[in-house]
């Protein structure tokens, strides 16, 4: 498991231009051996890229290894010259990411209507990690790498002020069934003892509750919000009996809550639900879960209020498992484990574009 605590500042200009080079060198090489889809994958595995993090001579677990590595491969990446391109970044970049994918889709000469799913893929996973995984980390940057053949991977990362640390989120299309059910890559950060999971195949009842909730008259479920709120009793005809929450340990919850602080942190109903968002669901019905993030206005406050009524009064509980999962070459830019070696990172440059120039050189031969 990789640690990602918040560092600030930036980095020196003398290290962001050596990156520049040895990242140019080096993704040569691998679209060179292993083509434009395969460097997707690469960039879509947590730990790989973690590993390019540190072959690049930055923090070897910062939160900046994020953020500073897309801004890089963003700035070398020339689509026309590799065959994929990076859309998006960190805070105000990540709001351009749906013009940047019309610009690349453009230059690698893709469809409208990959271009419309690319966009759709950037938008659903940005909502799937900001609302359906409540771990507490706020996204504030955003990366979509996309091929030439309309793969694409997105990178993203969160942060949690209050603990200080961050968390990146990698996707990979080839690797999606469902953007609702378990579509990560993998996700690097420190472990969370009770996170709300909507994502994980244990939650898909309560997934399926929720979309039905969605599709329930907004007045009817207020009341039943109101009910949960102010502790009373709910019997629903066929259904068990909510105790109120000063003895939640009888509510068969899969989860096992030792304290009563923990049991708050686990059944805190949202302060602010978004009822608009709800009246706008009732309308349009949507078919499944899917279909419910994708109305605009739903956020974390919904998604929680619908999963508890899903779990405390209708027994369809969500996973409150924390999804997360999971060689330094030059040294890092704060000197761990050691001061950046920068002959030796010029050296590895040079030797690297020599390898992959007279690699050509050969296959034309």
């Amino acid at each position: 498991m990789v640690d990602l605590p918040l560092h600030g500042g930036t980095a020196p200009y003398w290290l962001v231009k050596r990156m520049k080079n040895l990242a140019h060198a080096i993704f040569e090489l691998v679209i060179d051996e292993y083509g434009v889809d395969g460097a997707i994958k690469k960039l879509a595995d947590p730990l790989w890229f973690q590993s390019l993090s540190c072959a690049l001579a930055y923090d070897w677990h910062s939160s900046g290894t994020t953020t500073v590595v897309c801004g890089v491969l963003k700035s070398v990446i020339d689509p026309e010259e590799f065959g994929i391109g990076l859309a998006g970044g960190k805070g105000k970049a990540s709001r351009n990411t749906l013009s940047d994918i019309d610009t690349i889709g453009e230059k690698l000469r893709l469809s409208g209507e990959k271009i419309d799913e690319l966009k759709y893929a950037s938008r659903i996973s940005a909502k799937v990690d900001n609302a359906c995984i409540q771990d507490g980390y706020q996204l504030y940057h955003h990366s979509m790498v996309i091929s030439e053949h309309g793969e694409w991977a997105v990178i993203q990362q969160g942060m949690n002020p209050s603990n200080r640390y961050a968390r990146r989120y990698h996707w990979l299309s080839s690797s999606v069934n469902k953007y609702d059910e378990e579509p990560h890559q993998g996700i690097v950060g420190i472990l969370h003892e009770h996170v709300l999971d909507m994502t994980a195949k244990g939650s898909k009842g309560c997934r399926g509750m929720s979309a039905d909730l969605a599709k329930t008259r907004p007045g009817e479920l207020e009341r039943l919000y109101k009910e949960l709120g102010g502790r009373k009793k709910v019997i629903m005809e066929g259904q068990r009996t909510l105790l109120d929450f000063d003895n939640l340990s009888n509510l068969g919850s899969p989860v096992r809550v030792e304290d009563e602080r923990s049991r708050e942190s686990i059944y805190r109903l949202p302060k602010r639900v978004n009822w608009d968002a709800l009246r706008v669901a009732y309308d349009k019905q949507p078919e499944n879960y899917e279909q419910f993030l994708c109305i605009r206005g739903v956020g974390p406050a919904t998604v929680r209020a619908l999963a508890l009524i899903s779990e405390l009064i209708y027994g369809e509980p969500p996973s409150w498992r924390d999804p997360v999962k999971f060689s330094f070459a030059f040294g890092g830019k704060d000197g761990v484990p050691y001061p950046v070696d920068k002959r030796t990172m010029d050296e590895t440059t040079e030797i690297l574009s020599s390898a992959v120039k007279e690699a050509k050189a050969r296959v034309k031969i």
